[in-house]
Order: C-alpha cells, then sequence, then structure tokens
C-alpha cells in the first residue's frame, strides 16, 4: 500500500511533493529514517574533521580523510540543493535558521580550496544535529524553557548592574596589585594587572602572574575570597527571578494571543480569551 501524503504537500507536483514529505516530513518513517541518516552523517563528517586536526593521524591518512571531506560535502550540497527544490517556499526556507545553518555547512570546503585551514569551520555542521529535537518530537516541550528565558529578561538590569560594578572592582584591584608588585615582579603594566585581577576574581588562577610580596598575597587571599561570593550573585538574581515567575504562573502554557500564563497541560482553550490553545499531544 502506498503511502499517504499529508494535504499539506499537495499541492507540490510529482516527485517534489514526495521529497518534500521525506524532508521536511519528521512525522513519517521515512522522513524519521531520512532525519537519523541525516544526523549520524553530520557526526561522521564532524568527527573526520577533528581527526584531520591531529597530526600523527592526518600524517598517516590524509588522502582517506580529504576523500571522506568532499563525500560528506557533496552529500549535504546536495541534500541542501533538494530542500531548496522540494520546499513550499524556497527563499524563506534559505532564510531560516536552519537554512543558513545548512548553507555554512556546505561552504567551508569549497571556501578551503583558496583558503587553507578554512575546512575546520565545518564543526558548524553539529548545530544541525539540533533536528533531533524534530525527530525526537522534543520541540512541544520547548517552551517549558519560557520560564528560565523570562528570568533572564527580567534580570538583565540587575545583572548589568553587577558586571558592571566588577569590573569597576577589578581595574581597581589591578591598579592597587601594579603600584604594590611593581614591573619586576612580572606586574608590567596596569592591563596585565587587571587581567591577573580578573584571573584570580573568578578563580581561574592560571598562576602565568602572581604576586610575590607579603602585600600583594595578602591582596590577593582578600580577591580569592570576594571571588567565591562574586561568583554566587548572577546565580541567586537569576534563580529568585525563576521562583517569581513561577509563582505568576510561568511554568504553565500560555495562550499564544493573550499571552497569558498558567494553564494546564490538557487546557483546550485559553480561560481568559477563549482562543484555541495549541496541541501537546501529536
Amino acid at each position: 500500500m502506498s503511502e499517504r501524503i499529508d494535504p499539506q504537500y499537495a499541492d507540490l507536483p510529482g516527485w517534489r511533493g514526495r521529497a518534500n514529505l521525506i524532508i521536511f516530513g519528521a512525522d513519517t518513517p521515512l522522513g524519521k529514517a531520512f532525519d537519523v541518516a541525516l544526523i549520524i552523517v553530520i557526526l561522521l563528517s564532524v568527527v573526520t574533521v577533528m581527526m584531520e586536526s591531529v597530526v600523527a593521524i592526518r600524517t598517516q591518512f590524509s588522502g582517506t580523510l580529504w576523500t571522506l571531506e568532499w563525500v560528506f560535502t557533496l552529500l549535504f550540497s546536495i541534500e541542501y540543493i533538494l530542500r531548496l527544490t522540494s520546499a513550499n517556499r524556497p527563499l524563506k526556507y534559505a532564510r531560516s535558521f536552519f537554512g543558513v545553518i545548512d548553507l555554512l555547512a556546505t561552504i567551508p570546503t569549497y571556501v578551503s580550496l583558496f583558503v587553507p585551514g578554512a575546512q575546520f569551520f565545518i564543526v558548524i555542521r553539529l548545530l544541525r544535529i539540533l533536528r533531533v529535537f524534530r525527530v525526537l518530537k522534543l520541540a512541544r516541550f520547548l517552551s517549558e524553557a519560557d520560564i528560565l528565558v523570562r528570568a533572564l529578561r527580567q534580570s538583565r538590569h540587575k545583572i548589568t548592574l553587577f558586571l558592571f560594578t566588577v569590573l569597576t572592582l577589578v581595574v581597581i584591584l589591578g591598579s592597587l596589585m601594579y603600584l604594590i608588585e611593581t614591573p619586576e615582579n612580572g606586574f608590567t603594566s596596569i592591563p596585565k594587572s587587571i587581567y591577573w585581577a580578573i584571573v584570580t576574581l573568578t578563580t581561574v588562577g592560571y598562576g602565568d602572574i602572581y604576586p610575590q610580596t607579603d602585600i600583594g598575597q595578602m591582596l590577593a587571599s582578600v580577591v580569592m575570597i570576594m571571588g567565591y561570593g562574586i561568583i554566587a550573585v548572577p546565580t541567586g538574581i537569576v534563580t529568585a527571578e525563576m521562583v517569581a515567575t513561577g509563582r505568576q504562573g510561568g511554568t504553565g502554557r500560555h495562550c499564544p494571543e493573550c499571552d497569558t500564563r498558567g494553564h494546564a497541560r490538557d487546557a483546550l482553550f485559553c480561560k481568559y480569551c477563549g482562543v484555541s490553545m495549541p496541541d501537546l499531544t501529536v
């Protein structure tokens, strides 16, 4: 029995409708198989590029890696052309997020013919694995991340003020350390001393530059202790906003029309404006 074509593809003639159903239709067996195969090929192509960056592997298998990369590039080029020709709106697809990513995934290998080393930008193909959300039908759960987005948006002013305060603090601490340690101990300039203050305050501690005087080490100890407290500040700000957003109903579904939140997951209509709610069961 032949596979039934969804009505949304019925206006595409012949092979275009069939190709559209397979390439863009993750709800069909063939569409899901196509997306799974595409994700596997993407992973293999990225692994190939990573292996090529290893000198020992590149020296021994340079010809094989070069051949594989061009095979993957040609496959992605053909796939991109098929997506353009089978899309309902080719220009809309080309300007979409995945359309741009699909194009960028094919360009680096061609550019490497003129710019050596450009092929390593092929790792951008990893972004195409975001299609796994469509394959596994996880896209409907992405709305749950809306509470985090809202919390970040509402706390942006506090975080901006916090970052400005930290920036002012590292400038002061760096300048003090420059005066205390002097260039003889490695603090050759105020910018380099500020770099030390940032590395120390964030508890990274590269160890490429460090105070050698008693006063400098005392100041460094204070900066280290301050670092532990400062790291917790942005986390607390965002957490507080997330809790506040949750109390306002931010964890529930929201109406696409009036954006009111707090609806039950099985709600069919908005309890405020009456608009039909998106179906989460498909």
